[in-house]
């Protein structure tokens, strides 16, 4: 009867041995498993979440600030560096065309003014035809308001190619500082318009009614 006792009792112990053995087997295969971007905690599964790197207004203008092009860079919208570099090369080269007819033409003017022998630039702006004799006799008030109308003409087109590179300037920042703000901007695919009944909710001293609402998916 001891034995029998003590068997059944060595047998209780081995049975609870082997149950907690077994536990705590399951509690450590099951704690955390990881399965490229999900883990099994406890037997749930778990989605690690994805940290998406937020993109910088402010980074994208500093970036443009300081090359132009590159916030455009940083926003990867590569295809516009071509276009802002073409459009900063016509300007340039206005800037360069008009302030050499300016310089030539208002070095022009100066030396027929004064009307130095040792100065004469203003001989290969004289028309075809004419010579310096009738430049200095008949033709002379015409041919001094020429070269002055001209000095004038390409030192305005000059300012003005300067106020468009500075505008293609400013305009390349602000282009950068507004894809970067639409970014992570998406518009789904699902566009779509849905009717539906609806209950309007009733109002005191008056009735409830049914009628139908419009609902647009964007």
């Amino acid at each position: 009867m001891t034995t029998t006792k003590q068997y059944h009792k060595w047998l209780w112990c081995l049975l609870v041995f082997l149950s907690f053995s077994y536990s705590l087997k399951a509690q450590k295969t099951d704690t955390y498993i990881a399965q490229g971007d999900t883990a099994i905690i406890q037997g749930v599964v778990v989605e690690t979440p994805v940290v998406e790197k937020k993109h910088s207004p402010h980074k994208a203008s500093f970036y443009a600030a300081i090359l132009p092009g590159l916030g455009q860079a940083y926003n990867k919208k590569y295809w516009k560096i071509p276009i802002l570099y073409a459009g900063i090369a016509g300007v340039a080269y206005a800037i360069d065309f008009n302030s050499t007819y300016y310089k030539k033409y208002k070095s022009a003017y100066r030396d027929f003014i004064i009307r130095d022998p040792g100065n004469k630039s203003y001989m290969e702006f004289i028309p075809p035809g004419l010579t310096e004799e009738q430049i200095y006799g008949e033709y002379e008030q015409w041919f001094e308001e020429a070269l002055n109308s001209k000095k004038q003409y390409y030192r305005r087109y000059r300012d003005l190619s300067y106020i468009g590179m500075v505008g293609i300037y400013v305009i390349q920042i602000v282009d950068a500082a507004v894809d970067a703000h639409f970014y992570n901007f998406d518009i789904s695919d699902d566009l779509s318009m849905g009717v539906q009944p609806s209950m309007m909710p009733p109002i005191p001293g008056d009735f409830a009614g049914v009628g139908l609402q419009l609902k647009l998916k964007f």
